[in-house]
């Protein structure tokens, strides 16, 4: 079996490559700038998946010829360690590329808006979600991702309510995007002086990023929006003016907001792309309804509802539902170490 049989379609990419290439070489390909611009972005990224795929494919034709060289012969234990560990790294590498050939969805190379609510459980559920949103800023980190809040509201006692990130780096939203769902916590209670088992919740959703000028209409007159002073960390600017902005769709209630910028000028402006963003995945599920695959992932934040518990007592585990992983080292997990088990729910996708 050749390798690309194995993995994708080369001939199918080949096509969509050489249509991209045609449409790059058209007079009025610079009329619509932005269109333009992702148009070249699509010819980077599948030449760079096609760079790759011949290098591997090089790679593993070479590795055949040694391995063919030296069939009929006695091999020392040191070139026999040294095949080995080629054939080891190999294998690690084509299967980081069948990672990046899964992700291959319209909006897989995107960055990502990741938001965060608290659910059922008052303080401990709130204290849960800011513990979810240190668990995904560590991934960022881990993955070499940039991420930065947009948007966060305190807990009463302690914790956030919720809260919007925005995680940029290629392919942000394809890794996260099954992230989407009620993540449950099961730990004796540090708020509790009774030291009880106490059950939270909170959930998780995931949009790309979109540009502010995608097939998105958005009317001044289905818009509230709302300015207040920031609050928490960031700067002389915040709690002096009202530089945090609040945007409310109307007709749909979708409600953002965003108060890290300097001004409320640059508030206004990222809250509308995460108004944008959000849209646009409505639509989207729209159209997955429509063709009857309804996204079930996002429930009810509350019992019975969960893609993945994380307990603390009376055992130390993860496991997520949609595939029955169970991960030993949670402390590993929540400090980001989230990648594993993200390519083993692409793989399951496929």
């Amino acid at each position: 079996m050749k390798l690309y049989e194995a993995i994708f379609d080369l001939k199918s990419l080949e096509i969509k490559l050489k249509d991209l290439i045609s449409k790059s070489e058209k007079n009025d390909f610079w009329s619509n700038q932005q269109a333009a611009q992702l148009v070249l972005k699509d010819i980077s990224q599948i030449n760079k998946k096609l760079d790759l795929f011949r290098s591997l494919e090089n790679d593993l034709r070479e590795l055949k010829e040694i391995s063919e060289l030296y069939k009929d012969e006695e091999v020392d234990d040191s070139t026999s360690k040294e095949i080995e560990e080629s054939l080891l790294d190999l294998k690690k590498s084509i299967e980081a590329f069948e990672v990046k050939v899964m992700l291959s969805g319209r909006d897989d190379n995107k960055n990502a808006i990741l938001s965060i609510n608290s659910g059922a459980g008052g303080t401990e559920a709130q204290d849960w979600a800011s513990m979810l949103s240190r668990m995904y800023f560590r991934y960022s980190e881990i993955n070499s991702f940039k991420a930065e809040f947009l948007d966060f509201l305190d807990g009463e006692e302690a914790g956030i309510k919720n809260c919007s990130i925005l995680i940029k780096g290629e392919f942000a939203y394809g890794y996260l995007k099954n992230e989407i769902g009620v993540h449950r916590l099961v730990r004796i209670s540090p708020f509790d002086s009774n030291k009880r088992r106490h059950t939270s919740f909170a959930s998780v959703s995931v949009s790309p990023e979109v540009e502010l000028d995608i097939d998105v209409e958005i009317e001044d007159k289905d818009l509230k929006i709302d300015t207040f002073r920031a609050a928490g960390a960031g700067g002389q600017h915040v709690n002096k003016t009202d530089s945090a902005v609040r945007i409310t769709h109307l007709p749909t209630g979708i409600v953002v907001g965003c108060q890290n910028q300097r001004s409320q000028h640059q508030n206004k402006n990222a809250a509308m792309k995460i108004l944008s963003s959000k849209l646009y995945d409505l639509e989207l599920e729209k159209i997955k309804t429509k063709e009857e695959k309804v996204n079930s992932k996002k429930k009810e934040i509350g019992w019975g509802s969960q893609v993945r518990s994380y307990i603390l007592h009376p055992y130390r585990m993860v496991k997520d539902h949609r595939t029955d992983t169970e991960i030993g080292d949670i402390d590993s997990f929540l400090d980001g170490s989230l990648q594993d088990l993200i390519e083993k729910l692409l793989s399951s996708e496929k």
